[in-house]
């Protein structure tokens, strides 16, 4: 390492479960954004029924602790004084929440992922009572349409099915809050004068905080029944929240707050109105800076927003696309489905045949996000001939991420009625370069990769070391570093692009409206009941009626024989 970083000025950046459940800790240089060092710890995601994902919050805070330790540890191997870390900066999953004791700094129940299903008929409930029963009746506060995906409805779920988050809601004793809240609180004292605060990009997932005023929304906190006393305070996502309390970091400042998606967003330096990135993690989500004033979308996206870099500085908000299963989609052929033993080979085994032979794969495990929001759709793999073999469905997977971008930025396209140019991209499916070729084929506009991939990391140190009472980062456009990159320009006509892309529509199609909550009407079948042969009606017909037609047989053929003893 060259003595000169020595006397620069390093800021650290958590990113807690972000991609495959994983926890990791980057330190960057703030005059360069070079990454310094680096440490990576999984998660543990749990699986409790079909439709639910779950983490431990006190498996999330140790895992921090760890990357911290790690990654400080290598540092000092590499003759680097970590007394040169000036501050900290935090980016999580936005929408994943947690109740906790403030008394006793205890989680009430598992973290409840972004991703997580189980909240469908609490989402139907609300839904129910909107005028013309709406899904979108709170977008015009929140930006954001009434969906299992954000924290309300999660919150909701915890208070009226876990006793123990009732308990201490009826008692003043809960804490809400998405990981960042959790993080933030456990690392700036806990249950011994911890600060309970979040930034306002996670803030705007929850759909209780008004986008417009910049505040919690009474209205919408009673609408879903949330106390406002559980929530945490709102601050921007560049200030001083507390120090560190414990660790080899103790005393430096945790003045850097931003959602994932946000925080990859800075980190692409896409601060001017009209700059889109797209990132590749577990899911897909690809937004576009939209400047001072919000933007609601007429084609399925959200409104979000972007950051706010400063207690004096204004927001700035982007649309956004979500799309649930993404990166997930080769971890379910790896661990369901067993064709794949790594991410790698998925890319080998793709390229074998560089075609999906007609094979079209809708990851709809999850129900379908942006832009058609349908959470009855589930996954489907359809085109399959007696030629398909593993890798046309493994092409096909590859596929599916870029169909799946393609909708969401077609959707982006119309709203804001500039066609983007090119897609800066980052994340961890980014180092598939197949599956960077195939986006740019299927968008028809070059795909840009950045050389340095910790772009989430780089945004939450950014905005750390940008921070008033740290002031080691600049953020003006003029003093913010060159980014080398890679680009991907089309390689197929746009014809076959659009035929490509007609098919997976219809696709598309064919995943949505296969699961319901609505109870079976009375009189039919119950498929949580026993099954039964004679729940087909035309089959229940069929067999009656082979029944009588053997019992006559026999009465007919015992006539005979009968007849035949008295002739002899």
């Amino acid at each position: 390492m060259p003595v000169h970083c020595h006397l620069n000025t390093f800021i650290g950046s958590t990113v807690p479960p972000v991609v495959k459940g994983n926890t990791n800790h980057s330190v960057f240089n703030s005059k360069t954004a070079e990454l310094l060092s680096h440490h990576q710890v999984e998660i543990k995601q749990s699986f409790p029924k079909e439709g639910w994902v779950e983490e431990d919050p006190k498996e999330i805070l140790q895992s921090v602790y760890e990357c911290m330790e790690r990654t400080c540890e290598k540092l000092m191997q590499h003759n680097i004084d970590i007394s040169n870390i000036k501050a900290i900066g935090v980016t999580n999953q936005r929408e994943t929440t947690l109740v906790w004791d403030k008394e006793t700094g205890e989680p009430l129940y598992n973290a409840i992922v972004w991703l997580d299903l189980r909240t469908q008929s609490t989402v139907e409930r609300l839904i129910n009572k909107t005028p013309g029963r709406n899904k979108n009746h709170l977008r015009h506060k929140t930006g954001l349409p009434i969906s299992t995906y954000f924290s309300a409805v999660k919150l909701r779920w915890l208070m009226d099915n876990v006793s123990e988050v009732h308990e201490a809601v009826m008692s003043h004793r809960a804490m809400f809050g998405t990981v960042d809240s959790w993080l933030i609180w456990c690392l700036t004292g806990g249950k011994s004068g911890g600060v309970h605060c979040t930034d306002v990009t996670n803030a705007s997932r929850t759909m209780l905080f008004n986008i417009h005023t910049m505040n919690w929304d009474p209205e919408l906190c009673k609408y879903f029944g949330i106390p406002m006393e559980i929530l945490p305070r709102v601050r921007s996502s560049s200030e001083i929240y507390g120090l560190m309390k414990s660790g080899a970091l103790s005393g430096i400042p945790i003045s850097g707050c931003l959602g994932d998606q946000s925080a990859a967003l800075v980190g692409q330096m896409c601060f001017k109105d009209g700059q889109a990135k797209n990132t590749y993690g577990t899911g897909c989500f690809l937004l576009r800076n939209t400047g001072s004033k919000p933007v609601m979308s007429d084609h399925g996206l959200l409104t979000t927003v972007a950051y706010k870099l400063g207690r004096d500085k204004p927001a700035c908000y982007a649309l956004e696309g979500s799309v649930a299963i993404a990166g997930a989609v080769v971890r379910w052929l790896q661990d369901n489905l067993g064709i794949i033993g790594s991410s790698e080979e998925l890319e080998k085994l793709a390229a074998s045949v560089g075609t999906s032979y007609g094979c079209y794969f809708v990851p709809a495990f999850s129900g379908l996000y942006a832009p058609y929001w349908e959470p009855s759709a589930r996954g489907i793999i359809c085109g399959l001939t007696q030629f398909t073999n593993k890798s046309h469905v493994a092409f096909a997977a590859l596929e599916a991420v870029c169909f799946q971008t393609r909708e969401i930025l077609d959707a982006m396209n119309q709203d804001s009625g500039i066609p983007l140019n090119q897609l800066q991209v980052d994340g961890g499916m980014t180092s598939n370069r197949l599956l960077m070729q195939l986006q740019a084929d299927i968008l028809c506009i070059p795909v840009v990769k950045p050389s340095m991939p910790e772009t989430t990391a780089l945004g939450a140190a950014m905005a750390a070391g940008a921070a008033e009472g740290v002031s080691v980062w600049s953020l003006n456009p003029e003093d913010l570093s060159e980014v080398t990159s890679e680009k991907f320009e089309p390689q197929i006509n746009p014809e076959e692009s659009e035929f490509r892309y007609a098919r997976w529509k219809k696709a598309v199609e064919k995943s949505k409206n296969w699961e319901t909550t609505q109870p079976p009407e009375p009189g039919l079948c119950d498929p949580a009941r026993e099954i039964s042969i004679f729940c087909s009606i035309p089959l229940g017909f069929y067999i009656i009626g082979s029944m009588l037609m053997l019992i006559g047989a026999r009465y007919i053929t015992g006539q005979c024989t009968f007849s035949k003893l008295l002739t002899t």
